[in-house]
């Protein structure tokens, strides 16, 4: 009995020996990241622009109505999750940033208002789609830059503003 005891601990401290350290390089990455990524937090971002495989989809938060352009189709990262609004759901989700500016966000949580018009030619169930497959993100001339696949996998940019 002492024996079996003692195999197992010894296989038990091997395993637990051969699990991988981050490098310091690794740290340093996930860190400058992560400072990169403060600007993009704490903000509320607006969507001004879709495009979809690179073309326009006509969505354009300068054409919507006073009342459409208030609280429609937006996004705030805090340091764990990311929330927002649709049209006219209120939306959340947790995120974790990955190597360089690649980033996983888990499957959306929203409000179940009905929906009683389509704001700017995006249906707020495509705006959620796109926000839970996005998988990198950028800042490009102060805009937030979001890339994501719609459901047929094309490829979808969604730029924010503030």
């Amino acid at each position: 009995m002492k024996r079996i005891f003692f195999v197992c601990l010894l296989i038990t401290v091997f395993l637990i020996s051969c699990k991988s350290v981050p490098t310091v390089e690794k740290a340093a990455d996930v860190e400058k990241v992560s400072s990169e990524f403060s600007t993009v937090t704490g903000k509320d971002w607006k969507l001004i622009e879709v495009r979809i495989r690179n073309v326009d989809t006509g969505f354009n938060r300068s054409s919507l109505s006073r009342s459409e352009n208030i609280e429609y189709f937006t996004v705030n990262f805090n340091s764990e999750m990311i929330s927002g609004a649709g049209a006219p759901n209120r939306y959340s989700a947790p995120y974790k940033l990955g190597e360089g500016k690649s980033i996983s966000i888990s499957i959306v949580r929203a409000t179940l208002m009905a929906t009683l018009f389509e704001t700017g030619k995006l249906r707020e169930h495509d705006f959620f789609g796109y926000i839970q497959n996005t998988s990198s993100w950028n800042i490009v001339n102060n805009n937030l830059v979001l890339s994501s696949k719609a459901e047929n996998g094309n490829e979808v940019v969604m730029v924010f503003s503030l």
